[in-house]
């Protein structure tokens, strides 16, 4: 059977595939769109199961704020190319959006979601997958209803903050965005740290402590001294100010009679384990596999 040039461009305006995979549908469709369609949807979702199980640590972390909600997002894709491509960003940001608009708090909310032509979230990213031929994982996402004054803050498309204080003071929220972008902090203040990590914690320093030969009059003394500037340095409050290190957070804040309500810290790809390859060792496996 002929297949026109004129059918494959109306194919392709319509499904956005490639060119050579228009015409292989539309041949093996017999010409008929429908089927030509649902042959092309299969193959991309064929492409994407095939590429499910590939760890995914590049990607980007992206923002969005509206009058009175917000949503920092992280997605994941395996290489820093992917991750600069105009249809992943593109994916990235419909995703976002589409979690403000409908309020969406959970990725069993989201998975529920249609967009455009694409039935539900998941066959959304199995084409974007197909094109870019990387897998990609929409890793986390948290969205925050603004009351008080929100500060947000992107560190290239890496790194990603939002905090959150009471007041209207745009520039201290915007600073201490930063902040938290620059230093880490895990907690908000050294009261929130679980008590089994700093009875931990103190058991360790108790050991060296002991093992040090210090009195065991001042152990204690000793010990609490350094949970506290353990602490401190993973806690918002007690941390040094990025841009003014004589004053901690908890400081600055006393000084503009403001208080943080919450913060949330992304940064691509932490957490996750990537299996390191040694690139002529993978090149030898593969020209021993053709002999």
């Amino acid at each position: 059977m002929e297949i026109k040039a004129i059918d494959v461009k109306k194919l392709r305006e319509i499904t956005n595939a490639g060119m050579m995979d228009c015409k292989k549908a539309l041949l093996e469709a017999d010409g008929d769109f429908e089927n030509a369609k649902v042959l092309l949807k299969e193959k991309g979702q064929s492409k994407a199961d095939s590429k499910s199980g590939r760890t995914t640590a590049q990607g980007i972390a992206v923002i969005q704020v509206e009058a009175d909600n917000s949503v920092i997002l992280e997605v994941n894709c395996e290489t820093d190319f992917a991750a600069k491509d105009n249809l992943f960003n593109q994916f990235v940001n419909n995703i976002a959006k589409l979690i403000l608009e409908n309020d969406i708090d959970n990725m069993d909310q989201l998975s529920q979601e249609s967009f455009d032509e694409f039935e539900n979230i998941e066959e959304y990213r199995k084409y974007v997958i197909s094109k870019l031929g990387e897998n990609i994982t929409i890793r986390r996402f948290q969205r925050i209803k603004i009351d008080g004054q929100i500060g947000s803050y992107i560190h290239g498309t890496k790194i990603a903050s939002l905090v959150m204080i009471d007041g209207n003071d745009a520039e201290l929220a915007k600073d201490l965005a930063m902040h938290v972008a620059a230093s880490k902090p895990e907690y908000l203040s050294t009261s929130d740290v679980p008590q089994e990590i700093i009875k931990e914690e103190a058991r360790i320093l108790t050991l060296q402590a002991e093992e040090e030969g210090k009195p065991k009059e001042i152990v204690e003394k000793i010990v609490q001294g350094k949970l506290k500037k353990q602490f401190d340095q993973v806690s918002l409050f007690g941390q040094e100010f990025v841009k003014d290190p004589d004053m901690t957070i908890d400081q600055l804040l006393a000084k503009k009679n403001a208080s943080v309500k919450s913060f949330v810290r992304y940064e691509v790809g932490e957490g996750i384990e990537v299996e390191e390859v040694n690139f002529a060792d993978e090149v030898k496996a593969q020209v021993d596999a053709t002999k």
